[in-house]
């Protein structure tokens, strides 16, 4: 299938002026395709090199096309372009009559029956280059058109899309037309959706799910609008030019590929927002923090947007910005940069470090088509990204930051803008040097590391000096902490908080010596940071001591970081999460190192033989926590502990007991996803059967509990049911994007590594071959989670690298591929270390 080029996509807007899309879409049509008939209105510009183009659409039928009344042969369809030759200067109408595929796999027009009801659903993804799928376009971001939608629906559905929608009476629905907005944001989702709707300052917003989670989208619908509500506030008070589209719908859709989507006026998020087992608080918050960047793209990527897919970040970094502040802003979750932290920055700098990276703003040069420009929805674009912009807040000021954004929407709404308009928008407010800054900061690689000299004099204070591996400016902060005598040391005070710029050359007077100083407290920069002999020593027995989750946070960041360069031993981190946890009140941070402390130091960076004690370590760290919870003062915190217990119980007694009553003795009950949590880990264990998962589903027949069981399938300790799973994955190709991602992530178990080890070669040949046939939201998930995680040893490595080397693999598959690789490697020289 050809991608669209950067210079294609050049050619073409010289040539084009696009005004208008007209789309008739028919979904009654059957379960397999739907109808789709378009009018493209546009305009050739005089004086150009050429006067050819094309018009992308990947159909089932191409039934009919026409250019200005004269037929077309659709038989010059060349797999998904269809050629317009000979263009005459002056205004053209294209018509195009399709039947189109629905997708399994979460790209173009999803289609989903819900097993609980038999309802089906359909929504639209097209971002980026998945517009052909639905309609016929001209797809790139830079040809922005008003879009005009009726569309056909059975009986009984909704019909949503970008703007408000109205029904016509017999299943038709029109939507408003929509002000310019670029192909890949037009959004359509049809079904019989549960609604709840109200206004808010004169806009209808809604929020909407399939009806069999109509319960659970009731009982959190005043704090999601409530959530909505205040992030729309705050925006406006940030943004002079007001929200831009005709309403704010919400739909939370069945087997989503991303967290959510930022279609103007209908944003689709994946249902697994919609809650229907107990969660934390954190978890609302995460769920909260999507709302908020989904609504910053409405100004951010919507009203202005890329021109090319270079600027990804232009999008993705500053709504994961303003999300995450706006939040702690406006609304209840005021700790919200300490779950960036733990959480998003590690992703960030995870991919900053492997050979994969690129800058924030890539060289154009570095993507040159779509392809390539879809590998860089990384860690990089959102964490490293926003990670920029907060440090650039911090040197520039919040109210400069705030005149340049307005500025840039002022110049560029309802059109497009590059890396440079931005930067030339933010320094026509402020005398500093942005240009150098973005060069700095955006256009480089890596990850900077700061380590602490201090440096004692003769009258027994001390001075400071950084020592600074990158080449990035920093403004952080830096904290000194004494030990509180009053508790015998076992807490920490702040003395002071000083403000360096780095790099500096001279040394800096701190005082005494403190027990503690730490470099990026608040975190405010994007850098790995070091201690100094004592520090670290104050670390080791106070961490948990120290007064605020945020500079915790710092704390854990920079073990997690020691452990994967090698300068921290992997059974160090554990002892420090034994210690210290027990002790720890903020969720985000408990659920981040329980997660790197089991599924990277435990499975991962320990020899085989050292990881029964690991496991003992973290069960008996989890139950702790659960006793230290029993008088239901944390039910967020006890429920980590809960699920982490689960996860990492190398016998199966307890847990099947848990199972087995319902409950864990003195609470929670076991809702569905703890019953799965539960069944999985017994299924790894080899302590259930077939049996005892059909009985579960059974009991939950919901698509949740369609994966749960997928899930544990996959996870049996036998030849038969590991067989089955390989072949439901790689050979069959009927399962959907969700039942393939269930299925992965139970097959690879690191208890089954000799049932395992045959599997370890044909996934090379056999994943290349998937992704061939199924495209890249399948390659994605095939290199997410069905690569062989756990068999760490050089052999991996080399099959590995050799089919790197065919040069067989389709572009997202190859990124993630080579991902796995280098943290493959890393892994090994982690335990090496």
């Amino acid at each position: 299938m050809s991608v669209l080029t950067r210079d294609e996509a050049q050619t073409r807007a010289k040539l084009l002026d696009v005004h208008s899309y007209t789309i008739d879409l028919d979904l009654s049509t059957g379960d397999e395709t739907f109808d789709s008939r378009t009018v493209i209105r546009f305009t050739v510009r005089a004086n150009q090199d050429t006067t050819d183009t094309f018009v992308e659409i990947k159909p089932a039928e191409l039934r009919a096309v026409t250019l200005d009344g004269h037929p077309l042969d659709p038989e010059t369809l060349d797999e998904n372009r269809l050629p317009l030759k000979n263009l005459t200067p002056g205004e053209h109408e294209l018509r195009v009559d399709a039947a189109m595929h629905y997708s399994r796999t979460g790209e173009g027009m999803h289609r989903f029956t819900d097993p609980t009801d038999g309802e089906t659903y359909l929504y639209t993804q097209l971002a980026m280059e998945d517009c052909k799928r639905v309609f016929p376009a001209f797809d790139q971001p830079d040809l922005k058109a008003v879009f005009d939608l009726t569309v056909k629906a059975p009986e009984g559905w909704t019909v949503l899309a970008n703007s408000t929608t109205e029904h016509l009476g017999d299943g038709h629905w029109k939507a408003a037309p929509t002000p310019l907005i670029s192909t890949y944001l037009v959004a359509v989702a049809a079904g019989p959706w549960h609604s709840v709707r109200t206004e808010h300052h004169g806009l209808p917003f809604g929020i909407h799910c399939r009806r069999s989670l109509a319960p659970h989208l009731d009982a959190d619908a005043d704090e999601l609008f409530e959530i909505t509500q205040q992030c729309y506030d705050r925006y406006h008070e940030k943004f002079e030019e007001p929200y831009p589209f005709d309403s704010y719908d919400q739909a939370f859709v069945p087997e989503f590929n991303f967290g959510a989507m930022e279609n103007p006026g209908l944003v689709t998020f994946r249902d697994e927002f919609v809650y229907r087992s107990a969660v934390t608080d954190t978890e609302r918050q995460t769920r909260a923090m999507v709302i908020a960047h989904e609504m910053a793209h409405m100004w951010f990527g919507d009203l202005v947007t890329l021109q090319w897919w270079d600027d990804i970040w232009l999008n993705e970094s500053f709504a994961e910005y303003m999300g995450y502040q706006t939040l702690t802003e406006a609304t209840r979750f005021t700790d919200t940069w300490t779950d960036f932290g733990v959480a998003r920055k590690a992703w960030g700098y995870d991919a900053d470090q492997r050979p994969s990276t690129h800058p924030v703003a890539p060289d154009p040069a570095a993507v040159p088509d779509t392809a390539s420009a879809m590998l860089n929805f990384d860690g990089i674009s959102y964490a490293k990204g926003a990670s920029a912009l907060r440090q650039l807040v911090a040197w520039l000021g919040e109210k400069d930051f705030l005149a340049g954004i307005n500025t840039h929407f002022a110049r560029h709404k309802f059109a497009n803008a590059t890396l440079a308009d931005f930067i030339d928008s933010l320094a026509a407010g402020t005398d500093r040097d942005v240009h150098a800054w973005a060069d700095a900061w955006l256009r480089t690689t890596g990850v900077d590391t700061l380590t602490p000299r201090v440096t004692p004099g003769d009258d027994g204070t001390c001075t400071l000096t950084v020592d600074h591996t990158g080449s990035r400016p920093h403004r952080i902060a830096v904290g000194l902490y004494d030990r509180d005598v009053a508790d015998e040391g076992r807490h920490l005070v702040l003395r002071q908080r000083l403000h360096l710029d780095i790099p500096h050359t001279t040394a800096h007077p701190i005082g005494k010596r403190p027990a503690l100083l730490l470099l990026n407290d608040g975190d405010l920069t994007y850098a790995k940071v070091r201690f100094d002999p004592r520090s670290f020593e104050t670390v080791h027995a106070a961490l948990s001591g120290l007064p605020e989750p945020l500079t915790r946070a710092v704390v854990w960041n920079a073990l997690r970081d020691a452990v994967r360069d090698g300068e921290l031993p992997a059974a160090a981190y554990l002892e420090a999460a034994r210690a210290h946890l027990p002790h720890e009140t903020d969720l985000a941070l408990v659920q981040g190192v329980l997660a790197f402390a089991a599924a990277q130091v435990t499975d991962r960076y320990l020899k085989p033989e050292a990881r029964p004690a690991a496991l003992a370590t973290l069960t008996a760290l989890c139950r702790d926590l659960i006793r230290r919870t029993e008088d239901g003062d944390h039910p967020g915190l006890r429920l980590i502990a809960v699920r982490h217990f689960i996860d990492v119980a190398a016998h199966p007694d307890t847990i099947a007991a848990w199972l087995a009553d319902g409950t864990v003795p003195g609470g929670p009950e076991l809702d569905p996803e703890l019953r799965w949590r539960v069944l999985s880990r017994l299924a790894v264990l080899g302590a259930t059967d077939e049996a005892a998962i059909t009985a579960e589903l059974a009991r939950d027949p919901s698509a949740t509990g369609q994966e749960g069981a997928a899930h544990c399938r996959a996870a049996l300790p036998d030849e038969d049911a590991k067989q089955r799973a390989w072949e439901a994955m790689f050979t069959d190709d009927t399962l959907s994007n969700y039942l393939f991602t269930a299925t992965a992530r139970g097959f690879w178990q690191p208890e089954q590594a000799d049932l395992l080890q045959q599997y370890v070669p044909r996934y090379f040949q056999d994943a290349v071959a998937l992704a061939d046939r199924r495209g890249p939201a399948i390659a994605d998930a095939a290199g997410r989670w069905a690569f062989p995680v756990h068999a760490i040893d050089p052999q991996t490595l080399s099959l590995g690298e050799a089919c790197l080397n065919d040069g067989d693999a389709i572009p997202s598959l190859r990124r993630k591929l080579a991902d796995q690789l280098d943290d493959l490697a890393r892994a090994l020289r982690v335990r090496e270390a």
